[in-house]
């Protein structure tokens, strides 16, 4: 099957289109026939296309709106100026599988895509009232273009967070808040960390029972996991997104009172201070100068900027601080697993984190550590009781794998 995976922002679609099916599954030989990006949807917007692991190729184009944007990559994938021999018209595209951000106490696991799961996805908009609404537009186009008949499927990233126990999930407030409005921690960037998880396990040649380990997704958005028997037991992110680690916009973890507190001296709404801590905070807000790490890096190395150092400091130790608590969770873990643009290609942010965890049995080989951009591989020592790896994430894979199970009623492993 060919499988067009779709991830739906509000200005942007990511994109691909990948061979697979129970065989290829199996064997691991699933065929990355095109992937993209369209950035600016809604002006003149910029579209960067890549047939297998050749060369990008970077256009423009005039589009309006998701369906624009879709349509587009739809048609230029089944013309002949894309070169995937396996797509020679629209209807060679056989089944669509979306990711959808927040699945609520819902959606357990992915599902093929009816009316009635549209209303559910809808449901969910007040917990993911900046993702969900976008995910809806992406499924409503695909369906107006490829027709009603095509399959789709939704891969939730809360998914593999349901595997939380109460004590995990359940914040300490009044019990019926929980069960009137479903207040919890759900979890994000789920598909990420059970790709670590999976692709951990088949480098050492693990079962899903001997896997634990604690992933880490850093990139704009982090999160942190700890995986436990192949399954999620703890996670940083919340019921929204915003708990947790510090990250490239949002603050993470913050006394809760400050809300009222910064609502009252700035004279703000608390909306317009869950706006502040969400896009004017994290990396952004302690430096004053950007959310991405590379240049706060070259800031750091440059000019010895105090606040970019200060920031790129209070992102390490937050990160062992939650890697301290799942040890003692977990009671032990295998390895740390890095992923995200920073955590795949970030090597001195990879080497200030472990070197705190050398307590824990990590000793980190600075040569690999230092080889290892955005490849896969160890990082630490041979002999380190603590392991670390980086593992590019691959979502798309397991959305792609997902779709062709659900479409074939086969359960998708979490």
């Amino acid at each position: 099957m060919n499988i067009l995976v779709i991830n739906a922002g509000s200005s942007s679609l990511k994109f691909q289109i990948i061979g697979t099916d129970t065989d290829r599954i199996r064997e691991n030989k699933d065929a990355r026939l095109l992937r993209g990006e369209v950035e600016r949807i809604g002006a003149e917007a910029v579209v960067t296309l890549q047939k297998g692991e050749g060369p990008k190729q970077e256009l423009t184009a005039s589009l309006k709106d998701i369906s624009g944007a879709l349509d587009y990559i739809i048609r230029w994938a089944a013309s002949p100026d894309s070169g995937v021999s396996e797509i020679q018209s629209v209807s060679d595209i056989h089944a669509v599988g979306h990711r959808v951000v927040h699945g609520g106490e819902l959606f357990t696991d992915s599902v093929l895509i009816t009316d009635e799961v549209i209303k559910g996805i809808e449901n969910c908009i007040e917990l993911a009232p900046l993702h969900n609404p976008t995910n809806l537009r992406g499924i409503r186009a695909t369906r107006d273009l490829l027709g009603a008949k095509i399959p789709q499927v939704a891969v939730f990233d809360t998914a593999f967070h349901h595997s939380l126990a109460e004590r995990s999930y359940l914040y300490a407030i009044p019990y019926h808040l929980y069960l009137r409005y479903k207040i919890r921690r759900y979890g994000f960037h789920g598909t990420s960390h059970r790709y670590m998880a999976y692709r951990y396990r088949t480098i050492r040649n693990l079962t899903r029972e001997q896997t634990n380990i604690i992933s880490l997704h850093l990139g704009n958005g982090c999160s942190a996991a700890a995986i436990r028997g192949g399954r999620s037991v703890d996670t940083s992110m919340g019921m929204t997104p915003l708990e947790g680690l510090v990250m490239g916009t949002r603050s993470g973890d913050v006394d809760p009172a400050i809300l009222g507190f910064i609502a009252a001296k700035e004279g703000l709404s608390l909306h317009e201070v869950e706006t502040m801590l969400n896009k004017q905070s994290g990396l952004l807000g302690i430096s004053g100068l950007t959310h991405d790490m590379r240049v706060l890096q070259e800031e750091a190395r440059e000019h010895g900027d105090r606040r970019a150092n200060l920031a790129i400091d209070m992102f390490c130790y937050r990160i062992q601080k939650y890697i301290g608590a799942f040890l003692a969770a977990m009671g032990g873990a295998d390895a740390i697993v890095f992923t995200g643009g920073i955590g795949e290609n970030a090597s001195l942010v990879r080497e200030n984190i472990c070197e705190g965890l050398a307590w824990a049995g990590l000793s980190l080989d600075g040569e690999k550590n230092q080889k290892t951009i955005g490849l896969e591989g160890p990082i630490s020592r041979d002999d380190s009781r603590l392991a670390a790896y980086v593992i590019p994430t691959d979502e798309e894979l397991l959305i792609a794998r997902d779709t062709v199970r659900c479409i074939l009623g086969e359960p998708t492993p979490q």
